[in-house]
């Protein structure tokens, strides 16, 4: 077995082990062996990480937004030479198939590119007043210290979404990724510091949450805090910034409905949903969740798209060929097998998957799972999976499916399958979602914001709506005379 990594704490511009000397472990979920430590932050180091980024925000703020931009630029350069490594990295410690950690770095190296321009096109605004002797001027400026937390799904891609629009903006950075894919986490803070990224600017803290939540929400220095998880600690979160009224956005989860309407060939909609169900192994916020097929094309949709999954490869994503890896963790585990079981006992039939795959008794795999027969008041129609499990439910008319997409409080995708340009605005106009994509699973670019309503959060990432929730306006009024 190759050398483990070991990934230390990065503050102030030095890596660092945490003070109390502590570490964790991060596992292959593939194998459930060991490959890598990163020391565990207890409050001081938190605390430390703080300071360093108040100190470097008086200097970084001041910062011409050409600089910034050439420096983010050269972060993206950076990121792309060095894809192929990090792409193994975030493999080896999150399971998703190599090409689908290659596809997650070529994201984050647009989405960072993508930031390099906008940091130059911060415009604030000028406006007669109301006399002749009178200007009214707008002005952005950066909120501050940042805090930012994030999943393990996508671990590279949703730390640039946090990294970069703050950088671009002028604010500095105390940021915890989740433990899986810390190594890779690590390698893309080191493209920014070899960019040229100032000591304090960017402050990595590793190791377990508690701790560096509560140290950071406790802080009065960090201004504003961006999100990626789960709706209870995003709730939690929400609550700790009252205190000191700290600017928040939210990311959080999602119960994707697919809408496949009538005049749609159901096998090729099948297929398509198959591929976008099958990504990172449906632990994906924006994952499709909840299928609502027109009654017509139950039997043609369901045979397809149960068919395409039961045939895909599952195996360590370093395999050739492998399409589905395993689930990230125990939890994960543990939590798909007792959900599969509870909507068998609801009375769903199960189609296909259900189980582990045969043979495979180590890490955390488990077979792509399609159930039919669905009624809506089934757990797995309510609660997000977050996992390979397809319900397939039937409907007949527009004003039904509507209702029952929109029935939850989760707001962040939809999706609808139609040939009728009319009908694909109808529905899309009418799904209570952040983010609705026809005809097609991607739900995310570099350059359209990217967020939820409802219980899936609020704030935008991406796009240039992007770098607003790191921005504050002031309001100038300037009497000439």
């Amino acid at each position: 077995m190759a050398e483990r990594r070991h990934v230390d704490l990065f503050i102030d511009g030095t890596w660092q082990p945490a003070m109390a000397g502590g570490t964790i472990d991060i596992l292959d979920p593939a194998t459930e062996e060991v490959v890598a430590t990163a020391a565990q932050a207890e409050r001081a180091d938190v605390e430390a990480a703080i300071g360093a980024a108040e100190r470097a925000y008086r200097r970084w703020r001041q910062v011409a937004a050409w600089d910034r931009s050439k420096l983010i630029r050269k972060a993206a350069q950076l990121l792309e030479e060095r894809a192929d490594k990090i792409a193994r990295l975030l493999t080896i410690e999150t399971g998703k198939p190599l090409g689908q950690a290659k596809a997650e770095l070529t994201a984050a190296v647009e989405l960072i590119d993508w930031y390099a321009d906008e940091a130059r096109r911060i415009f604030g605004q000028t406006l007669p007043g109301r006399t002749a002797d009178n200007r009214f001027m707008t002005s952005y400026e950066p909120v501050g210290v940042v805090g930012a937390f994030t999943a393990w799904n996508f671990p590279v891609v949703l730390q640039a979404r946090k990294i970069t629009p703050a950088l671009a903006t002028g604010c500095t950075i105390v940021t915890r990724p989740a433990e899986e894919g810390t190594s890779s986490v690590a390698e893309l803070v080191k493209c920014f510091i070899d960019a040229g990224a100032p000591a304090g600017t960017i402050n990595l803290v590793t190791g377990k949450p508690e701790v560096i939540a509560e140290t950071i929400m406790d802080s009065d220095t960090v201004r504003k805090i961006s999100f990626t998880g789960s709706i209870p600690v995003g709730r939690h979160l929400m609550r700790r910034a009252a205190d000191t009224v700290k600017r928040m956005s939210m990311e959080l989860g999602g119960h994707a409905p697919v809408i496949i309407h009538e005049d749609v060939d159901p096998v090729q909609a099948a297929l398509a949903s198959a591929a976008g169900k099958s990504r990172n192994n449906g632990q994906v916020c924006v994952s499709p969740t909840r299928f609502y097929v027109h009654k017509k094309h139950e039997a043609a949709f369901l045979e397809t798209f149960a068919g395409a999954l039961a045939e895909m490869k599952i195996g360590h994503g370093l395999e050739p060929g492998t399409e589905i890896g395993p689930l990230v963790n125990r939890k994960r585990l543990d939590f798909v097998e007792e959900m599969v079981e509870q909507t068998k006992a609801e009375g769903a039939r199960l189609v296909t998957g259900g189980r582990r795959p045969a043979g495979m008794n180590r890490g955390y795999f488990y077979e792509p799972t399609v159930f039919t027969e669905m009624r809506d008041d089934m757990r797995v129609m309510n609660d997000e999976p977050f996992g390979p499990i397809a319900p397939v439910a039937t409907f007949e008319t527009f004003d039904e499916v509507i209702g029952r997409a929109n029935s939850l409080s989760y707001g962040l995708a939809g999706y609808v399958f139609t040939k009728d340009h009319k009908l694909a605005q109808k529905t899309a106009d009418a799904l209570k979602t952040g983010i609705v994509g026809v005809n097609t699973f991607a739900a995310a670019t570099a350059e359209m914001p990217f967020g939820g309503v409802n219980h899936s959060g609020f704030g935008r990432e991406n796009g240039p709506q992007g770098l607003y929730d790191y921005l504050d306006v002031k309001f100038i009024n300037i009497a000439y005379t």
